[in-house]
């Protein structure tokens, strides 16, 4: 029988929620392997978003692969990615146990690697940077979101899936990884080969400061990821910030992928009283929702800053504070990954990421492939991690001239 689940939703690196399913087990006298790819085939059919099944006959596909000779665990793994990549959707996948234990430690802990958030962009199908995590051996060498990485150790990236990529870059502290690398940003730029020593990738998600610049006070939280403490760091450095003195508020979701869909949900009440967050949708058209119902933090005045980076559980805290008006959204068009996947353990310690469901904000926008227009846009070439809320960080300087201009922030985000 297949084990208790957790629930996802997805951006590269993903957004997760929990719930809780089982399923019974298949009657007939299967071998091993076949019971392994008749429950993974079984979670599809049972929870896919599309209905269709990418337009082809489900049923007829599960007799094709169950009839395949099946003679080790190798053999299974690749029948079962065979079948999924019928659906040509690249957030349903088999999470191998390697590859499934990874995800779980990317949303609470440390890992070691180069540090980069990454996706598979729908059009070009080449492994894209969401986001080099902030002080990581890949942002001190230049990786830039966007960017495509064309190969990793001489590997074409064509020819891995999005777990493999990841797993090939991470790796023990201290030993080397080349990437070859094609810029997003100049499209006329020849690909160049980054040489990265691997290290320990801290995921502590927020930082803090308060800027005394002007004559407001103005608490500055960056959040770097969803990850299972994001929450009370955040609720732990705003009170800091409250007892210092902070009189408005700059929320950096710049570059941040998503993480777990409940600390973004929580984040999210924190800074909305009797507001609906977000609402999802599953293949049946069922309409659910995640609602404000705690006391929040502060009545103080928010911008939020978005770019490019800017996904899944960013997309929704941002989508939640800019449609129910507590807060301004400056920089950038976000990512726009409105999708929702939920995490099957499998019996052996592998996993399934299925596409189950998808998000839209309070205004029931659905920002899949679209993502979210700031309401006030400020561009910028990207900058270092340590240049960030500094004089020439352009959008953060912008955040602080809006924020200290109170009858702009208060008449738009009341």
């Amino acid at each position: 029988m297949i084990k208790k689940v957790v629930s996802l939703a997805l951006s590269v690196f993903f957004c997760f929620s929990i719930s809780f399913c089982s399923y019974v087990p298949e009657a007939q006298a299967f071998t091993e392997e076949q019971k392994l790819l008749l429950q993974s085939w079984r979670i599809v059919n049972q929870s896919y978003l599309d209905e269709t099944f990418n337009h082809q006959n489900w049923w007829k596909l599960r007799e094709k692969f169950v009839k395949k000779p099946l003679r080790d665990r190798a053999e299974t793994y690749t029948a079962i990615e065979e079948m999924l990549a019928s659906l040509d959707d690249p957030f349903t996948r088999l999470l191998r146990p390697d590859q499934y234990h990874s995800l779980q430690v990317n949303t609470s802990g440390e890992l070691s690697g180069v540090g980069l958030q990454i996706n598979i962009n729908p059009e070009t199908k080449f492994i894209e940077v969401v986001s080099p995590i902030a002080g990581s051996p890949a942002e001190a060498a230049g990786i830039e979101p966007k960017d495509s990485i064309l190969e990793i150790d001489g590997v074409d990236a064509k020819t891995l899936t999005l777990d493999e990529a990841a797993a090939k870059m991470r790796g023990t502290i201290g030993t080397k990884v080349s990437l070859r690398v094609q810029s997003g940003q100049d499209k006329n730029a020849k690909p160049r080969t980054v040489i990265i020593v691997r290290d320990r990738i801290s995921l502590n998600p927020v930082s803090i400061a308060l800027d005394t610049s002007t004559e407001q006070k103005i608490g500055y939280v960056r959040l770097n990821q969803f990850s299972a403490n994001a929450a009370k760091e955040i609720a732990h450095g705003v009170n800091k910030l409250e007892q210092q003195g902070a009189e408005a508020y700059i929320l950096d979701l710049r570059n941040n992928p998503g993480g777990l869909l409940q600390a973004g949900v929580e984040i999210a009440r924190m800074w909305l009283e009797d507001s609906t967050i977000v609402y999802t949708v599953n293949r049946q058209g069922v309409l659910g929702s995640f609602d404000s119902n705690s006391e929040i933090l502060t009545n103080d005045p928010l911008v939020v800053l978005v770019n490019q980076g800017t996904a899944s559980a960013s997309e929704i805290l941002a989508g939640a504070l800019q449609d129910n008006q507590r807060a301004l959204l400056l920089g950038e068009k976000t990512f726009g990954k409105g999708l929702i996947q939920s995490l099957f353990e499998l019996p052996d310690g592998s996993g399934l990421a299925v596409t189950v469901a998808k998000y839209e904000t309070p205004s029931h926008k659905d920002i899949n492939k679209l993502g979210i227009m700031p309401d006030t846009v400020v561009t910028q070439r990207p900058i270092t991690y340590a240049q960030i809320a500094t004089d020439v960080d352009q959008q953060y300087q912008e955040a602080i001239k809006l924020l200290t201009s109170k009858e702009n922030v208060l008449a738009n985000a009341a």
